[in-house]
């Protein structure tokens, strides 16, 4: 290892973190290693640890900088004492030589040296431009393979780091590497004697974003506490140690300009420069360039978006409510008024609820047709606050404060609330008359809040507000649709349930499948579960039980969400079930789903879903005869109430059921009758098989006879391709022939068919 006498001793209270020394070591192979972080992130301790442990490439000269007050005058000399102090054989500077004689003279003498040599230089910060940053930059230059410099600083150095990034000759280490870990926390906290949980290490660590120093001062703070976890769970920026530590150390460090930027922007969880303008003003605006420069408190999150360090922000947020309180509801306000203009709702309805403005954030939701973000129709969901905070009473300026009440009403299961609201609701609208466009968006939003309300519980009043939102929606510009598909399909879903009902199955095809694919582009797993089993049930009635079974298989399959409580999707979905067991000629277990579907209707009845019930178990009971009945089907059919267009589509799936039935059973009969035939007539009728016929090598048989391909004998008995293969085989192994023409003059000449 090489000598790190020059370097500062090793703290007793460094906490190792290898994965961290790792990659240093690795990066001081090349010209250039730089560690920016914040004050107190853990950069010299690092460094330090490094030094101590790692084997480096050659001699090391650390030189311990003034920061910003770096003079050229002491710079160099510090450098070259350091170099002479780690062995390296520079000459003396002479008092005349002007600085870029003096770095000349220096790059002469390390290429003379000719073997690597490391440079560590701890909180170098000089201005961009300076002799001395341009001094570097010209040893680093003119030195490859020589010089490995390490430098540690506040904010990047001007050392042309671009440069190094586009020929990989730049290793960094920033911020978010610096920040400690779960494992890291946990050691440095053992430290201080104590031993908490790892979910209080996790929470601690995620409060301080892993910032080193208020790990530290937490580990102080709790060492003097007998609850340490009840101290994590409060603990924040507004800490005295951790606010007095950031006062002292950053922000009374700054100029009149820079600090009010930070403390107007410290409303906001991120910034850009349009925004940072926006709450500080042109003035202290023009100072946002310089403060991501040199500001390492402040991380970049992309697209010119910027997050301040949590422990930093709320130390800046109390400052800003110390000294300016009548300033933060207003900064929110304006804060909201730019994030709405740009798109960004929920932040825009999270900064008006800071400032306590709820009638402006119920008329932005309300006119930016969002509504269904409240209700949880969508992916995106408005902040929590929402439903957390909302008074119980708010004054009755206004309808859309309202309606968003109603919402949040239903979001707690409280529909007394939400109907009393939208009730207060319909008089406040009573009293517009002048703005078209804002009633048509109030009672769309009232509209969307009785669809979410009704539809798992009166069918025919969310069939009522469908109607009510798409006579709004025509009021409404396209465009404006367009953006909210979580509407169009609850809209759609709804209407489409509506029509199944009355018999238009077209209509209601069409509804759902649109329904289905908004409810896809929505993100909202629920309604696009319910829009598959409705189509499943669509399916069914039409006698397509293949078709109703791959539905009821998609709707019940991650990442759709299931049932968490009895919903009236659940009694079609076992419905539907039902049929399809039927089809499979297995009664017993479609009266099971039977069983289900009554389990499910008597908390939440639906006349038409009992009555498709009803239908199914009469079909059970006939299918359950053998089909011995001469005309079943008038008698499953002649009690039904089903509506008679539905009864007119129903009518010939029940028959072509029935009629599976019967023949099955009479395929199953007929063997033995072949058999005491040829008993008989021995010489008339060849010999019957060695081994009997399965239920469902009849059915492929019987369709074999009716000179069905194979593609259709699959689709018509619900199976595979390849399993109707497989049972024409054992058919032809069975019979003893090897052809279809064979099979079925074979069948016939044992009265088979």
């Amino acid at each position: 290892m090489a000598s790190v006498d020059t370097a500062p001793s090793l703290p007793t209270w460094l906490v190792p973190r290898p994965r961290l020394t790792d990659r240093l070591a690795r990066g001081v192979l090349g010209p250039l290693t730089v560690i920016v972080g914040p004050v107190g992130a853990g950069k010299t301790a690092l460094a330090l640890e490094w030094a101590h442990t790692r084997r480096l490439p050659g001699p090391l000269a650390w030189v311990t900088c003034d920061g910003r007050a770096e003079q050229s005058c002491v710079f160099w000399p510090r450098v070259i004492g350091a170099l002479r102090e780690a062995g390296v054989d520079v000459s003396e500077p002479v008092a005349s030589e002007t600085e870029p004689l003096l770095v000349a003279a220096l790059a002469a003498d390390l290429h003379q040296h000719g073997e690597p040599v490391v440079l560590v230089l701890d909180d170098f910060q000089p201005a961009p431009g300076s002799p001395i940053a341009e001094g570097v930059s010209s040893l680093l230059r003119h030195l490859p393979g020589v010089l490995r410099l390490v430098v540690l600083a506040r904010r990047d150095p001007p050392l042309h780091l671009h440069r190094g990034r586009l020929t990989s000759e730049v290793t960094e280490l920033r911020t978010g590497d610096l920040a400690f870990d779960d494992r890291e926390t946990t050691a440095l906290l053992a430290q201080h004697g104590i031993d908490v949980p790892k979910q209080t290490v996790s929470a601690l660590r995620r409060r301080t974003d892993g910032w080193a120093a208020g790990l530290r001062l937490a580990a102080m703070s709790m060492e003097k506490r007998r609850d340490p976890e009840r101290f994590v769970a409060q603990f924040a920026g507004d800490d005295e140690a951790i606010a007095s530590y950031l006062v002292e150390e950053v922000l009374d460090l700054q100029p009149d300009g820079m600090r009010r930027l930070l403390l107007t922007t410290s409303v906001l969880d991120q910034v850009n420069a349009e925004l940072a303008v926006e709450l500080s003003g042109e003035d202290a605006g023009r100072h946002f360039a310089a403060l991501v420069r040199e500001n390492s408190f402040l991380q970049p999150v992309g697209q010119g978006w910027y997050r301040c360090h949590q422990m930093f922000a709320d130390v800046l947020r109390m400052c800003l409510r110390h000294e300016k309180p009548g300033l933060v509801a207003p900064l929110h306000r304006r804060a909201a008024a730019w994030l709405g203009e740009h798109g960004l709702l929920a932040d825009a309805v999270r900064h008006l609820l800071a400032a306590g403005d709820w009638d402006q954030a119920g008329r932005l939701i309300v006119d930016r047709l969002a509504i269904g973000q409240v209700l949880g129709l969508t992916k995106l969901r408005l902040p929590g606050e929402l439903t957390r905070h909302m008074p119980e009473q708010l004054p009755p300026k206004s309808p859309e404060p309202v309606l968003l009440a109603a919402a949040v009403a239903r979001v707690r299961d409280d529909d007394p609330g939400c109907c009393r609201n939208l009730d207060l609701c319909d008089r406040l609208l009573a009293d517009l008359t002048a703005d078209d466009d804002r009633i048509a968006r109030c009672r769309l939003a009232h509209a969307v809040i009785r669809m979410e309300q009704l539809r798992s519980r009166n069918p025919q009043e969310a069939r009522a507000a469908a109607a009510d939102a798409e006579s709004a929606l025509s009021h409404l510009p396209q465009a404006a649709l367009a953006q909210h598909p979580e509407i169009l399909a609850l809209t759609l879903a709804i209407r489409g349930s509506g029509e199944l009902r009355a018999g238009s199955l077209k209509a209601a095809e069409a509804s759902l499948t649109g329904g289905l694919k908004a409810a896809g582009v929505a993100g909202n797993g629920a309604l696009r579960r319910d829009c598959l089993v409705e189509l499943a049930l669509l399916e069914a009635l039409r006698g397509r039980f293949r078709g109703a079974d791959e539905l009821t298989a998609q709707a019940t399959q991650p990442p759709l969400p299931s049932w968490s409580s009895a919903e009236r999707s659940q009694a079609s979905l076992h419905l539907v079930r039902a049929w399809v067991e039927l089809a499979r000629a297995e009664p017993g277990r479609a009266r099971n789903e039977l069983t289900r579907v009554r389990a499910v209707l008597d908390s939440l009845p639906d006349e038409f879903l009992s009555e498709v019930g009803s239908l199914v178990a009469g079909l059970a009971t006939a299918v359950e005869r053998g089909g011995s009945a001469p005309a079943p089907i008038g008698d499953v059919v002649a009690a039904s109430r089903l509506p008679r267009p539905v009864l007119r589509a129903v009518v010939p799936a029940c028959a072509s059921l029935l009629d599976s039935a019967r023949r099955r059973f009479t395929a199953a009969a007929l063997p033995q009758h072949a058999a005491a035939r040829s008993a008989l007539t021995l010489v008339a009728v060849p010999s019957a098989p060695m081994e009997r016929l399965s239920v469902r090598e009849r059915d492929v048989l019987d369709r074999l006879a009716q000179m069905m391909t194979t593609e259709e004998i699959a689709e018509e008995l619900y199976l595979s391709v390849n399993t109707v293969k497989t049972h024409l085989k054992s058919v032809y192994r069975k019979l003893a022939v090897t052809r279809r023409s064979a099979a079925v003059r074979r069948a016939r000449e044992l009265q088979l068919l």
